[in-house]
């Protein structure tokens, strides 16, 4: 199975790709691809959401996915904010839609808690154990991308009962 996790932002949006194979006997999670989607905040709201549009169009068309797993918003005091994301939010859901792909979504206190074993992890923390269960050489960055795994890692984890 491949899970493609979306971290939706108008800014950034980060994207990776996990794949579940078997190693050994063992169940095992591999990156096949991770990234970000970057739009100038020079643009109006219009020109950033048709560039993450054909960005995560790019990304479902350039890989085998299964499923998309993404961030559900949490509303909290910043509400504008809010607003700009659930717009790139609605792009990237209708997008996975016309791909005809399922779509999980999961709120960021469950990512932390899945990956880290802390809901209230630090950005650092969930990149470092991002790098370690998927033993990567690197840490993955920009945070954004390495959060677009985690997303994709916490549907492993609580649809698929993989076990860290």
């Amino acid at each position: 199975m491949v899970v493609c996790g979306i971290d939706p932002g108008t800014g950034r949006t980060g994207w990776g790709i996990v794949r579940m194979e078997s190693f050994k006997g063992k169940q095992k999670l591999t990156s096949v691809a991770y990234g970000c989607i970057e739009t100038s905040k020079d643009d109006d709201m219009g020109k950033r959401l048709i560039h993450i549009q054909k960005g995560v169009r790019d990304v479902f068309r350039s890989f085998p996915i299964d499923c998309v797993a993404i961030e559900r918003l949490f509303f909290g005091a910043n509400s504008t904010t809010a607003m700009s994301v659930g717009q790139a939010r609605g792009v990237i859901l209708f997008t996975a839609a016309t791909f005809k792909l399922p779509i999980f979504e999961y709120q960021g206190l469950t990512v932390k808690l899945a990956v880290t074993g802390y809901g209230r992890a630090k950005k650092r923390e969930i990149q470092e154990h991002v790098q370690r269960i998927l033993e990567l050489k690197e840490l993955p960055r920009p945070d954004d991308a390495a959060d677009g795994l985690a997303i994709a890692m916490t549907h492993f984890i609580k649809v698929e009962h993989f076990e860290i």
